[in-house]
């Protein structure tokens, strides 16, 4: 008698904590008891999460530096009938975080495919923001290069919905001096160390945040949110018609 094909196990890519290891579904701890393995970006948070909710399974890793042969262990896994969870360190997995090579490859090859939905820094960011929610462009990360960065903002401030931006920590401040330089009077929300308990929450134009934070050492996770150009209002037709000027005083 031929032996019967094996059904496929699920990917389930899961929602985890933010910040307050309580923001968890129901939902997102019973799949991550019931899967076989978790891979998650590192070990250290991965298992402090599964050490919290008292879950006991086998921790992989997939991050930027292995994504391509930690996605072949997930597909591997897949294949032998077992279920596998996918976790980021914070927030939903792909999201600015490793996962859409593995994603497009489950896609691929047909195979199960869940999304186990949860907390997410840019919506609550975007809600404590008070800017309009109707529409808004996350715009992710800008870059590390200065002259680049300060050309994305010039682009960003012609964007009529609400911006959400992620940065790494460590440039905090060169990203508040750039924005402050290319659109200062515009209205920002900077929400710092979101569901934390120390969380904070800082509102104002772009130069009065500058002058906040130039001097300031801060450490910790934020999301910046910013408003979108008023309709009657351009950051770049105002740099224009300075120019004239400047040139003249300059003669």
């Amino acid at each position: 008698m031929d032996a019967q094909p094996v059904k496929a196990g699920t990917l389930y890519v899961v929602g985890t904590p933010i910040g307050n290891v309580e923001d968890i579904t129901l939902r997102a701890l019973r799949v991550l008891k019931s899967c076989s393995v978790v891979f998650c970006e590192e070990f250290k948070v991965g298992a402090r999460l599964l050490r919290a909710h008292r879950i006991d399974k086998p921790l992989e890793s997939l991050n930027e530096h292995n994504e391509v042969e930690a996605t072949e262990r997930v597909l591997e896994y897949l294949r032998q009938g077992k279920d596998v969870a996918l976790i980021s360190d914070a927030g939903m997995p792909v999201i600015a975080d490793p996962g859409a090579f593995l994603i497009r490859r489950i896609l691929r090859e047909g195979l199960p495919l869940v999304v186990v939905p949860g907390p997410s820094s840019i919506l609550t960011a975007l809600v404590r923001s008070g800017f309009s929610t109707d529409q808004f462009l996350y715009a992710g990360f800008l870059s590390r290069k200065p002259e680049e960065r300060r050309r994305q903002l010039q682009a960003l401030a012609e964007e009529l919905r609400t911006v959400v931006l992620l940065e790494t920590p460590y440039r905090l401040r060169q990203l508040l001096s750039d924005a402050a330089a290319v659109m200062p009077q515009r209205h920002a929300y900077l929400a710092c160390n979101l569901t934390l308990p120390y969380e904070t929450h800082h509102y104002g134009t772009f130069a009065e945040l500058w002058e906040r934070f130039r001097h300031s050492r801060f450490r910790g996770e934020f999301v910046l949110c910013f408003e979108g150009r008023p309709v009657h209002y351009s950051e770049t037709a105002v740099r224009r018609k300075r120019k004239p000027l400047r040139s003249r005083y300059r003669r």
